[in-house]
């Protein structure tokens, strides 16, 4: 028998990676990460009055949605199997103050989420006791005199957070990053009899340029005063980042998010690796309009983007993804 031996065996060892790779059925075989529609929450924006459907420019394909056109959209991400949605309000300015205190009131979100879970039952809500759609300053805590007040502040999501969970809240994600604020809501919400009602912290958010897009959707950008960097994470901060999340799983958190995401996979990774609890990213407004920006440019497949960097946060450990592409992928999918 000829020897068909080739340098690049000798080269190799005769270990060659393209076996794995030569055909379409091999490269399922082996795939090591799959992206379902489990793995998708779908962030929403919600606005006051009946029958309104307002596209928010910085985000395309994007709108902010009165409550009732708001459920008939989750009624839809329901039938693709979207397990969970996130709401987020554009509270009216009248209603804004320096103390937040519309959070504590009959609001957009616990509106919201009665209705849901009075047409939709089967589907997840997170809600959200972070203060900023509700400040006139656009900060996710109470200011007072230039400052965040940390306890303060606790103590209102505290009240907040019983109060979405009294509305049929299934988790509670906390974003403010104030510290103490996972034990405190924990306590806060077994004294209420919500003992099955869970908490999924931000655990680490970051203060990035990725939120702007957001900042337009509920109209706090132009409110903002100063910076968000004696709470939020610096981007520089690996470690740090650790132990925030390390303190929130003592503390009792069920499931822990990353904020933003794929520029922070690194710390994906980390925290499933060090925690092992449910590990989830946040695909922010400024990632999605990034894509979105420039598929409309023609510069990027748009579709190949938004499925690749989906697959990439499961890649990274995350057990799931919130993100604006939610229905769109989920559509995708379906077809697939």
């Amino acid at each position: 028998m000829t020897d068909k031996t080739h340098l690049v065996d000798h080269i190799t060892g005769h270990r060659r990676m393209r076996r794995n790779r030569k055909a379409d059925w091999t490269r399922r075989l082996v795939q090591e990460s799959r992206l379902t529609v489990d793995d998708f929450i779908w962030p929403i924006f919600l606005s006051p009055g009946q029958g309104v459907v307002d596209p928010i420019p910085a985000m395309p394909g994007v709108s902010r949605m009165s409550i009732d056109r708001a459920v008939d959209a989750v009624k839809e991400a329901a039938d693709l199997g979207i397990p969970a949605i996130a709401p987020f309000p554009d509270i009216e300015m009248d209603l804004r103050d320096p103390t937040g205190s519309h959070i504590l009131a009959d609001n957009l979100i616990n509106q919201f989420t009665r209705a849901v879970k009075a047409a939709v039952p089967n589907i997840g809500i997170i809600t959200d006791v972070a203060l900023d759609p509700f400040t006139s300053h656009g900060h996710d805590g109470i200011l007072r005199e230039g400052i965040i007040v940390n306890d303060e502040t606790v103590e209102q999501v505290v009240k907040a957070a019983v109060m979405q969970a009294d509305s049929g809240a299934d988790i509670i994600a906390p974003s403010e990053m104030m510290d103490g604020r996972i034990g405190a809501i924990r306590r806060g919400l077994d004294a209420a009899g919500h003992q099955d009602v869970g908490i999924m912290s931000y655990a680490t958010k970051f203060s990035s340029g990725f939120y702007g897009p957001y900042r337009e959707a509920i109209n706090t950008g132009g409110l903002l005063k100063g910076d968000k960097n004696s709470y939020y994470i610096s981007p520089a901060n690996g470690m740090e980042a650790v132990r925030d999340a390390a303190l929130d799983v003592e503390e009792g958190a069920d499931m822990l998010m990353v904020k933003p995401g794929l520029p922070y996979l690194d710390i994906c990774w980390r925290l499933k690796e060090s925690f092992s609890l449910p590990t989830f990213a946040y695909q922010v407004s400024g990632e999605y309009t990034q894509i979105k920006a420039a598929a409309m440019n023609g510069w990027i497949d748009g579709e190949r983007v938004m499925m690749e960097t989906l697959l990439c946060f499961k890649r990274a450990g995350c057990d799931g993804i919130l993100t604006y592409f939610a229905v769109e992928a989920a559509r995708k999918l379906a077809k697939a």
